[in-house]
């Protein structure tokens, strides 16, 4: 959807530039940040529909900004680290981001995830009608709300945390390879970096624990969502 607002916060003025360049012609507003207080001050003046967001930044560094960010929102989140890092990008990833992307990158690269991650966020939210609830164990799911229960006690949940979980129950014992995990979740291909859904499932994992269903690794395939023993 054309106009979207995007916040691109980097201290290198000329990726800056780049970046901006693509999401103009790609039909998105932009906004920028030079430092991470300056990001955190325009996200609360002018909320964006998305965040790219630089890791090693002057004042408050890109981790800091995204825990800030996510302690009040969803608002989507692409990572940039100039170090091809696992720690990095693991790190990221626990902490609230959607996705990463290595320096140096293809622009176009990155367009297609910004626009994927867009398109995702607004299928959820057209979902927002929909007040069924998902009901398995002892978990109850509000695809409406956003809102997920053990046993009464509400769950705190990232945004593609539910979207996986939501997506295991509404296909209990059904086998995802973490490429169709990938695909349906953060909708592209994430180019092999699979590590992104081991991240996210490791964490969902303990979300659930006591759920009364939990993910099962099927070696050699992928993962799928099984009655606890």
């Amino acid at each position: 959807m054309a106009n979207e607002l995007v916040l691109i916060v980097d201290d290198e003025r000329n990726i800056v530039e780049l970046i901006e360049l693509y999401a103009k012609q790609a039909g998105y507003r932009t906004l920028r940040a030079y430092d991470g207080q300056t990001a955190l001050d325009v996200i609360q003046t002018n909320p964006p529909a998305l965040i790219i967001l630089d890791l090693m930044l002057p004042r408050v560094d890109g981790w800091e900004v995204c825990k800030r960010v996510r302690a009040k929102s969803d608002t989507p989140i692409i990572m940039l680290t100039a170090r091809d890092d696992a720690v990095d990008k693991i790190v990221g990833l626990e902490i609230g981001a959607d996705d990463y992307l290595t320096k140096p990158f293809n622009p176009r690269e990155l367009m297609a995830r910004v626009k994927a991650i867009l398109r995702r966020a607004r299928s959820e939210g057209d979902q927002g009608g929909n007040s069924a609830l998902l009901q398995i164990g002892n978990l109850t799911i509000d695809r409406a709300r956003r809102e997920t229960l053990v046993s009464g006690k509400g769950l705190k949940l990232r945004a593609k945390e539910f979207d996986l979980l939501v997506l295991f129950v509404e296909n209990k014992g059904i086998v995802f390879t973490r490429e169709k995990l990938l695909e349906t979740v953060w909708g592209f291909d994430f180019s092999g970096e699979t590590r992104t859904v081991d991240v996210h499932i490791a964490q969902l994992r303990k979300h659930i624990a006591g759920s009364g269903v939990e993910i099962e690794t099927v070696f050699g395939v992928g993962y799928k969502l099984v009655s606890a023993p």
